[in-house]
């Protein structure tokens, strides 16, 4: 037995599932998680001292690779000072203006401690701004665990939102309605039926937790032109695309400007790190300058502001870093096509940036309902090769291969001979 198995027997008898987040479990592929000991550049090496290339990257913080030497070397000075004070530190307002520097779209923001909690934090907002109760989401766009977020569609684009998890309340998700990601249409007739009582629309512009899904040309523009249209706010869950398709994040990429923005992931460099920010007339009603209470005993906690500081000034410096990885990555995705195509199998290979997804469809994939369509035993036999040969992927075929400067044109080369031997041997 490896380590990594014993591990999980002692697990699963403490913490439900084994892991303490169900992205962590490997059920779906029929393998048991592996321990992970420690990480460096674009490796991880788990509890029996094997070596991986990491394609998940702590699920996207890692954009600059595992143990970079100034995200550490900050993160050991804060620690030296202390880890936590409950007070206000000048991190929080030099964290706070470099973000306002980098997102044009943001005038103020507030410092959480996940992704989860400035997604509830942004949608409450919306609502105390505009006085109204319903939100719009997308089917397959995930905005975190909060009770009224954990929504399926319906049988149809008219029909309110049901719970997605036993213990929510359908109370909780009577005013989530649902629309297909991609589809306008879907979202009008919503706007049409019940607008004046729709706070925000809340979306990924890259939807990245059905896989990998661009959005169609005129898609965020036209959300951002019907939000405009009856006083709704729109909200971008930049959780995961926030400083990973340049330093303006999707609403740069794209062009389109949110009223209100989340953010994850990469803000914090590796360390528990949410905030939410936008229009000034708006965040101003966040306590105490206004109405809409929320709170953190630990937010902009000195450590974790100091891992963010640093990776995303390391960003803002080099802004070469942005081109040279979503160059790179465009070669890495194509590179994938190609044998795939090669082998004459139907896969859509989908990708923004240093994004993507391999899917096992013939169908290309373009919202929920086509993501489906995908061969999940086929994935999980890919996914298990992967592993053995020492690729770590996401073990679920609904999650994205995350790319980081660590992720050399060697390290890449090593990858494709790997899939290629697989798909074509």
């Amino acid at each position: 037995m490896t380590r990594s198995e014993l591990l999980f027997e002692e697990a699963v008898k403490v913490i439900p599932g084994g892991v303490n987040s169900p992205v962590r479990a490997f059920g779906s592929v029929g393998a048991t998680p592996r321990f992970i000991k420690k990480a460096t550049g674009a490796y991880l090496y788990d509890e029996d001292g094997k070596k991986y290339i990491d394609y998940i990257g702590s699920w996207g913080p890692m954009i600059l690779g595992h143990g970079q030497e100034e995200v550490l070397e900050s993160v050991l000075e804060s620690c030296r000072d202390g880890l936590s004070f409950g007070a206000a530190t000048a991190r929080e307002v030099e964290m706070a203006k470099l973000v306002c520097e980098l997102i044009p779209s943001v005038e103020m923001v507030r410092m959480v401690n996940s992704g989860t909690e400035a997604v509830m934090s942004a949608i409450r907002l919306a609502r105390g701004y505009t006085r109204r109760n319903k939100i719009i989401k997308f089917t397959g766009c995930y905005h975190g665990h909060s009770d009224g977020l954990l929504v399926k569609a319906g049988s149809g684009v008219m029909t309110a939102g049901v719970p997605d998890s036993l213990g929510v309340s359908a109370g909780c998700t009577q005013d989530t309605l649902s629309a297909d990601y991609n589809n306008l249409e879907s979202v009008k007739e919503h706007f049409i039926r019940c607008g004046e009582e729709i706070a925000a629309v809340i979306v990924e512009p890259v939807a990245a937790n059905m896989g990998v899904v661009s959005p169609a040309p005129g898609f965020l523009e036209g959300l951002r032109s019907i939000c405009d249209d009856y006083g709704a706010l729109l909200i971008f869950d930049e959780v995961i695309t926030g400083f990973r398709l340049g330093i303006d994040g999707a609403q740069g990429y794209y062009n389109v400007t949110p009223d209100l923005t989340t953010f994850g992931k990469i803000i914090g460099g590796g360390m528990p790190v949410g905030a939410y920010g936008g229009r000034r007339e708006v965040m101003e009603l966040v306590s105490p300058a206004g109405g809409v209470y929320q709170a953190g005993t630990l937010s902009g906690n000195p450590v974790a502001m100091a891992a963010g500081m640093a990776q995303l000034t390391i960003l803002k410096d080099h802004p070469e870093y942005y081109q040279n990885l979503n160059e790179s990555a465009d070669r890495f995705f194509q590179n994938i096509q190609k044998i795939l195509k090669k082998a004459n199998l139907p896969f859509q290979v989908n990708h923004v940036g240093s994004l993507g997804c391999i899917y096992f469809t013939e169908q290309k994939v373009t919202d929920y309902e086509s993501a489906k369509t995908s061969d999940t035993k086929q994935f999980a036999e890919y996914w298990r090769a992967m592993l053995d040969q020492g690729i770590y992927l996401a073990p679920s075929q609904f999650e994205a291969i995350f790319l980081s400067l660590a992720h050399t044109e060697a390290v890449q080369r090593e990858t494709l001979e790997i899939i290629e031997k697989y798909f074509l041997h």
